[in-house]
């Protein structure tokens, strides 16, 4: 009994020293933001990566997501007598909550990852040392842009998201199951209102910076070569996306 008391609390105290550790990193990511934030060739060059090079699959994503919803949407609606309302159903779901949620989904698992194994291969060959040695700051050229550029990136992808979602759904609702064009713009116009698309990008901004911090972080402090280069990948895919959920319920809840 005493054994397992002493490891559960081996435990506690590792946990809270991550969750310090990783408190403190951002603290002084977002100072170094605000002091230094890097040169700008730097910072755009993380955002052709993260946004540029993710357009392709937030576009398959969005489009399939949309024509799925339209698909539902409209077996749903018809019980009801409300076909009308699928541009509504479709809007709201897409902007409020589908949206963010899967593009933060998306650039987690193709640009987060790849965060992470950069910076992890960089502390694993002695790279960021040599950085510190000749007295240059880490943080500036690793870990500014990049948080930087996903703070920009997230949001735009996801507006591009929510639009090409909407059309998704307009093709299988409207030329598909001959919902009326009218109505589906009509309904869509009268229901979405500012603090929906205020929701929408409050969540894609926190969660652009929740993506770049967990990636960055586990990657600045990966350990034991290789097998921890590929260890730190997993992780921060795993803790970005469930924090990306768990923060969207949060936010879900405080904005509604």
């Amino acid at each position: 009994m005493l054994t397992a008391m002493q490891n559960l609390g081996e435990y506690v105290l590792s946990l809270l020293r991550e969750m310090g550790r990783m408190l403190l990193f951002i603290i002084y990511a977002l100072y170094r933001i605000v002091r230094f934030p890097g040169r700008p060739v730097h910072i755009l060059k993380q955002i052709n990566f993260i946004g540029a090079k993710s357009f392709f699959v937030i576009f398959l994503t969005a489009a399939f997501t949309g024509m799925v919803l339209g698909l539902q949407g409209y077996y749903t609606l018809t019980k009801f007598g409300s076909e009308g309302m699928l541009g509504s159903v479709v809007a709201l779901s897409l902007i409020r909550e589908l949206g963010p949620v899967l593009t933060a989904l998306m650039v987690t698992g193709r640009a987060g990852s790849a965060i992470t194994a950069e910076i992890g291969i960089m502390r694993i060959t002695e790279q960021i040392d040599a950085l510190e040695t000749m007295a240059l700051e880490p943080f500036k050229y690793l870990v500014s842009p990049k948080i930087i550029a996903a703070l920009i990136a997230v949001p735009l992808l996801c507006a591009i998201f929510d639009m090409v979602g909407i059309f998704g759904g307009y093709l299988v609702g409207v030329k598909l199951m001959g919902v009326n064009p009218g109505a589906y713009f009509h309904e869509m116009q009268k229901s979405v209102e500012w603090k929906d698309v205020y929701s929408g990008m409050m969540k894609s901004l926190s969660f652009g910076l929740i993506i770049s911090w967990i990636c960055c972080y586990k990657g600045y402090y990966t350990t034991r070569g290789a097998e921890g280069v590929s260890r730190s990948t997993t992780a921060a895919v795993v803790m970005s996306s469930v924090l990306v959920l768990v923060w969207d319920y949060f936010l879900t809840s405080i904005l509604l």
